[in-house]
């Protein structure tokens, strides 16, 4: 016999179809600071700004929050942002030793 495959879990991934699912999960901290607040005035100013047969500003709204969420829910977001910042330091140190 041989052995199977097992796949360890990942994280849960939310689903984020719908204006419901996106606020769902920015009322339940999904997302960055400030982002459900953003995304209901977002959302407002794309409607707003839409008319009955063209929703495209709406749809971006809802495809940027709903990719915020999924990058803060990365377990390697902080990572990434503290390399960037570390980079940002070196080279700052640099430039102040010319």
């Amino acid at each position: 016999m041989s052995a199977q495959y097992v796949e360890t879990p990942g994280p849960a991934t939310l689903s984020l179809k719908t204006i419901g699912d996106i606020r769902a999960a920015l009322r339940s901290g999904h997302g960055f600071p400030g982002d459900r607040e953003s995304f209901e005035a977002d959302l407002q100013r794309a409607l707003e700004a839409s008319s009955d047969t063209d929703l495209n500003a709406v749809a971006t709204v809802i495809v940027d929050y709903g990719g915020r969420i999924r990058l803060y829910q990365d377990p390697d977001f902080d990572t990434a942002v503290q390399e960037g910042i570390d980079l940002t330091a070196r080279s700052k140190q640099e430039e102040q030793g010319r």
